[in-house]
Parts: structure tokens; sequence; C-alpha cells
């Protein structure tokens, strides 16, 4: 089996961690879908007021890819259709029958055209996340390999070895149908005993040491795989797969999962059984403080987007944070004070000696209550070799970077933008001196060059 050990990254030590045990929530009478969720999509509507649906049943599709659906999470009627500027579809709310009656497809077509249809059929397609442009996989590509990485590095993130305990049947399933389309490459982190991931068939698995960002998928294709120009790479994440396992094996497109409360403000920290549709508020009514202004995010502190209670959860959802805004936050003096109470990435500052070996040995590992002040403001670009500290691809990243800001479209795809995701950035952006949006000036750059390009 292959190792990689990787040395450049940086783990935060973010108080929250969700305990490991399984929660359930009321489940609501309106499931709203959301077709903003799906980015890169232009949505086309396939149901009106007043139909009947399944869970499984078409509600729209792509219009550049007609056979890619988009479906229902619930059984129940269409109740409303919610447009905004434009006539833009901003949700269509599914009132639920409390049964839950599936659309049941036909999985006897076993080659890679058939898994290719029962996939965008289903609605489950869109759960395919293609590198480059880190986008929905286009129905027209075929990829040089496909990535799962069973382990997530990122501030909080779920265990997924605690999130798949009992599935490793439908695993092994998604597993063996996406081998039909390319050859699957699966990631496992060094040293650890999940043996449902190393029993994996079908597949070529490889072990990554190393702290954060080494649970990327666009990190391992990076050391495993280099892509080519011309090289189309699929990546999904280890419990989509089980989705998928469960549609092959049942032909229902089943979209129940866990996701983890997690953040030093969330009362109810562990994991949480919901569908697709279902409003925030049911996970986070009474499990965040009120004393305080929180920041809630979906998805972990370095690359999640806020939310609020009144939105709905999104198919891709993993994780929420629970943060504190920090308005309530004042400190004398400032940043001219020597902060032991924080981390720092910086090991040159005097706070960073309670965070050394001896100091771990004596103390313990120390966790900070984060919050969500950037501390500072946005000034001209530093090239200081900050980010490579943090960064372990093969890929300049300041010049990258410099590159999509001047929109620069041969000399991004010389430096390796066809390789890369917002998320891949996520520490780039932490440790800026010069305080830049580095996630979204990439997000940026990529739907540019996917526009330009394709």
């Amino acid at each position: 089996m292959q190792q990689i050990f990787l040395k450049r990254g940086l783990d935060l030590p973010i108080d929250g961690k969700a305990e490991l045990q399984v929660s359930s929530v009321r489940r609501p009478d309106i499931y709203r879908i959301v077709p903003d969720h799906f980015a890169g999509i232009t949505p086309k509507l396939m149901v009106k007021v007043g139909d009947e649906v399944k869970a499984g049943s078409p509600v729209f599709h792509d219009k550049t890819f007609e056979e890619m659906l988009f479906t229902s999470p619930v059984s129940g009627r269409v109740v409303d259709i919610v447009r905004g500027d434009r006539r833009k579809v901003m949700s269509i709310n599914i009132e639920s029958d409390g049964k839950q009656e599936y659309e049941v497809l036909d999985t006897t077509a076993k080659d890679a055209a058939g898994v290719r249809a029962l996939l965008m059929r289903s609605g489950l397609w869109c759960l395919i996340k293609q590198r480059p442009y880190d986008c929905i996989a286009l129905p027209n590509k075929t990829p040089r390999a496909i990535f799962v990485s069973t382990f997530d590095t990122a501030p909080l993130a779920p265990d997924y070895e605690f999130v798949l305990r009992g599935q490793h049947v439908q695993l092994q399933a998604a597993v063996t149908a996406l081998s039909k389309i390319a050859p699957v490459y699966v990631g496992i982190r060094y040293g650890a005993q999940a043996t449902d991931f190393r029993a994996l068939k079908d597949c070529t698995l490889y072990e990554v040491a190393g702290p954060h960002p080494a649970g990327n998928a666009g990190v391992q294709i990076n050391h495993v795989l280099p892509m080519a120009k011309g090289d189309t790479m699929w990546t999904v994440n280890v419990q989509d797969m089980v989705l998928i396992g469960r549609l092959v094996m049942t032909g229902k497109a089943d979209m129940q999962k866990l996701v983890a409360l997690t953040g030093p403000l969330a009362y109810g920290k562990e994991y949480y059984k919901v569908l697709p549709g279902m409003p925030l508020s049911a996970i986070f009514a009474q499990n965040i403080h009120k004393e305080l202004p929180c920041r809630l995010v979906a998805g972990n502190v370095l690359s999640g987007h806020q939310v609020s209670e009144d939105e709905a959860v999104s198919l891709y959802d993993n994780q929420y944070t629970v943060l504190d805004e920090g308005t309530m936050t004042h400190e004398f003096m400032g940043w001219l004070l020597p902060r032991f109470s924080e981390f720092h990435a910086d090991k040159t500052d005097p706070a960073s000696l309670m965070d050394n070996e001896c100091a771990r040995s004596w103390f313990g590992k120390r966790l900070y209550r984060w919050d969500a002040r950037i501390k500072g403001g946005r000034r001209a670009i530093i090239v200081s070799g900050e980010y490579d500290k943090v960064f372990p691809m093969d890929i300049y990243p300041e010049y990258l970077l410099k590159a999509m800001i001047a929109g620069n479209l041969d000399k991004m795809e010389q430096l390796g933008a066809n390789e890369v995701a917002p998320e891949d950035f996520a520490l780039c952006e932490y440790v800026c001196t010069s305080k830049l949006p580095v996630q979204s000036i990439v997000r940026q750059a990529l739907d540019t060059m996917r526009k330009e390009i394709e």
C-alpha cells in the first residue's frame, strides 16, 4: 500500500468536538429544495404546485444536461414554488406525507453506462465533483480516476469511522459500481485501525499522514496521481458513497445522513440524523447560546459558509459549526498584547510558547475558543512564503493566486489551477498577512475558467 507523509500544513486546536453519539431531530412538515445549493447548474422545473411526488421523484433538471435530474428527498405534495428576481427559482417546497414512499429505480444495468444513467436519474449524480473547476461532474467527461478520502483533517470534522459504522456493505457497493466507470482510489489515515476501509475491494488503497489538509481529496490526487493537461478527476465524499451504495443495492434514493454539530458555542455537540430540505432550526433551535451573538457555519471554520436558522439543510452538509461572532469581545490594547489565550500559527509569537512540545507534555493539548473576528483589514499582497508553509501541493500558491487575480487563463493552467479547489487554499487564507479572501478569489477564477474553456 502506498504511503504518503506530508509535513506542510496546520492543525487548528479548536474546542467543540462532537461526541460519538447519534440523536434524531423532529421531522418537519415542509421540506425545501434549494437549486442554489447545486452550484453551476441552471434549473428547469419538472413539477408544479399540487403535484404528488415520491422520494426520488424528479423535481428539476439542469438546462445544459437535461439527463441530470435533481429529486425530492421525501414523499408528499408540492405546495409552493418560491421565485425571486427575474423569476429565478429560489426553492421548491414539499409537504411531507409522513409515509416516505420511494420511487424504485431499475438497477439491473451494471456497466459504466448503466451506472451513469442510474446516478443521473436518481438525483445523486450531483454528489460527484470533478477537477478541473471543482464543480458537479460533467456527464460528457470520462475521468482518469475517482478519488475518495475516508477521513477529514479539517477543524472539528466528523469522524467517518463512527459515521459509517455498520455500513461497509453499502460503501463496497458504491466502490464496485464506480469502478465500472474509472479506477477508484481510496485514501486511509495512516495508522488507522478502520478494518472496514482496509477491507475494501475493487479499488487502490493508500495511506496518508500529516496535518490538515492531508484529508483533502485534491491534496491526495496531487501526490498519488498528479493531473496532466486534459485530465479529468472525480472526487466523492465518503459518506456520499454510502448514499450511492444504498441506491445501487435497493434502487432507492435514500438521502438520510448524519451531520455533526460542533463548535465552542454549541450545546448538543453530537451527530444528528437529517434529510436534505429540513430547516436548520430543527438542529440549532435548542443547541446554541442565546446570550452571545453566534455565527452559524455550514461546514468547518476554514472552508464553510455562513447560514441562518431559516435556511434548509443541503445535500452536501456533513458538519455545522457554532462560533462566537466576537462583537461583544473587547481587548485592552488589542493586537499589541501577546494574547496567551489564543492560538498563533506564527511560532515567533511569544504566545506560541504555550503550544510547544514541552508545554503540551506538562499541561496537555490546549483547545481554544475561536470566534469569527478577522482581526485586520485587506492590504497589498505580501510575498513572505507563508502560504508555502501550509500548502502541501506541488504548486506555487502565491504565483497561482496572482494569476487568478489578473485573470490570466494560460498562466493559471500552467501553474496548476486545474488541480485545485477553494478548500485547498483555506489554510492560506487563515495565515494570510494581507487578509485576502483567498478562497473567494479561487472560486471566481475556477468559474471563469469553466465559462471560457468549456
